[in-house]
C-alpha cells in the first residue's frame, strides 16, 4: 500500500532525488576510475604554446581544473604551486586547466599575479573539461602517472599530505 500522505510523499521525494544523486555521481566518476588513460588533449597554454597530453608521459603529472571564481580554487592554489615546487625536479608536472566561463584577461591577470611557476591553460570551448569526464565542479584534480594512466581524482581540495605520499609513491616507480 502507497502512503500519499504528506510525509510520505515527502519520503518517497527524497529517496529519488538521494537515487538520481547517486546515478550522477557514479556517471560522473564512471568517465575515469581505476587506472583509466588519461584523454588525449592539447592544452592552449597562456602563452598561446600547446601542450598535450602526450608530453606529460614518463612524467608524474597534476591536472587541474579551477576557476578565478572558485573560492577553494583560489584557497588551494597556494598549496599546488608549493606541490609543484617541492617535486617538479623530480619529474613532476602541473597544469592548470581554467573553465570555459573564466574569462582569459581574468586567468592570466590571475596567474600573473600569483606567480604561477606551472602551466596554465585556457578552456575555451569546454572540450578539454568534457574529455577528462565532463569536469563541471572545481576545483576537480586529476594525479596522472608516468605511464598517462589517472591514479586518482579529487573533487575539491585534495588531503595534501596524503597527495604527496601518492606523488613520491609514483615518482619512486619505474
Amino acid at each position: 500500500m502507497t502512503d500519499l500522505s504528506p510525509d510520505g510523499l515527502l519520503r518517497r521525494r527524497s529517496l529519488k532525488a538521494v537515487a538520481a544523486l547517486g546515478a550522477v555521481s557514479a556517471l560522473g566518476l564512471g568517465a575515469c576510475t581505476g587506472l583509466d588513460n588519461a584523454p588525449d588533449s592539447t592544452f592552449v597554454l597562456l602563452d598561446g604554446s600547446k601542450a598535450t597530453t602526450a608530453d606529460l608521459k614518463g612524467k608524474v603529472a597534476l591536472v587541474n581544473f579551477w576557476a578565478t571564481t572558485c573560492v577553494t580554487c583560489v584557497k588551494e592554489m597556494p598549496s599546488i604551486v608549493a606541490t609543484y615546487q617541492k617535486y617538479q625536479d623530480k619529474g613532476f608536472e602541473t597544469v592548470a586547466v581554467a573553465m570555459e566561463y573564466d574569462p582569459p584577461s581574468w586567468v592570466l591577470n590571475f596567474a600573473q599575479t600569483r606567480q604561477l611557476p606551472f602551466k596554465v591553460a585556457l578552456d575555451n570551448t569546454g572540450e578539454i573539461a568534457r574529455q577528462w569526464g565532463e569536469v563541471k565542479l572545481t576545483p576537480t584534480t586529476y594525479l596522472v602517472d608516468k605511464q598517462g594512466r589517472i591514479v586518482k581524482r579529487f573533487v575539491g581540495e585534495p588531503d595534501f599530505a596524503a597527495l604527496h605520499k601518492l606523488i613520491e609513491e609514483l615518482l619512486a616507480q619505474a
